[in-house]
């Protein structure tokens, strides 16, 4: 089954949101300290994703351009207003003021990187899951974490992730008739360099130190894809 990959990431990140939830009776300190830990360690990975990249104006150019159509369309006003209308459809008893920053810490956390392109890639071209299947176990266990300090918005992640890697999944089975491989590779190393950035400064928001509305920052993205397209042409 081509979406087996996507499947078990997206089961175990729910799994693990529900684990997570059993632990909310942790002091809060303890809480505070273990979310400080995940800050630092999401900001080390985004540092060295953003290390990929062969060409960095390549990153900065689309993260520009995408922050501007970001702001433009407001994306992260949409996504905490998606995040509040799943807490307002939760029994009282489970809402909690994390809910909205949970689902898109989670989301943009595990649909941001280049395990979720590189793995949904090789489920739809090879059949090969191991690597959505090995970034499901680091998804869960970091569900588990960010569950039990953020809320139950963490399992709603699920959903976004599921129609992200689904989609390039099902794509990938047709993509290498038009994409050179060597076109795909460059794309993917720009794609993680530029999704880098965003996990950097998810983990420097996680820490305390920003607020930066990195929803916003989504259609980078896909601009990075157009970038690349243009210079290989050229």
């Amino acid at each position: 089954m081509v979406l087996f990959g996507t499947i078990v990431n997206v089961l175990l990140i729910i799994v693990g949101a529900f684990v997570g939830r059993f632990l909310h009776n942790i002091p809060e300190r303890v809480k505070e300290t273990v979310m400080y830990g995940i800050g630092l360690a999401v900001t080390v990975i985004g540092i060295q994703m953003t290390f990929e990249s062969s060409q960095i104006l390549i990153v900065i150019v689309s993260i520009v351009i995408g922050a501007v159509l970001g702001e433009w369309m407001d994306i992260d006003k949409k996504v905490n207003q998606f995040g509040h209308w799943i807490e307002r459809k939760l029994p009282t008893s489970k809402k909690g003021p994390g809910i909205a920053q949970g689902f898109v810490t989670a989301t943009l956390i595990f649909a941001v990187g280049s395990m979720a392109i590189i793995g949904a890639t090789d489920s739809g071209l090879r059949n090969d899951h191991d690597v959505l299947v090995m970034k499901g176990i680091i998804d869960g266990f970091t569900s588990i974490i960010l569950s039990s300090t953020l809320g139950i918005g963490v399992a709603f992640a699920a959903i976004p992730v599921f129609l992200y890697q689904g989609i390039i999944t099902l794509l990938s089975t047709q993509i290498s008739r038009f994409i050179p491989d060597e076109l795909l590779s460059y794309f993917i190393s720009e794609m993680t360099a530029t999704g880098g950035l965003m996990i950097l400064a998810i983990g420097l928001n996680l820490i305390g130190l920003t607020k930066i509305r990195v929803a916003n920052f989504i259609p980078a993205i896909f601009v990075v894809g157009i970038v690349v397209g243009i210079v290989h042409i050229l």
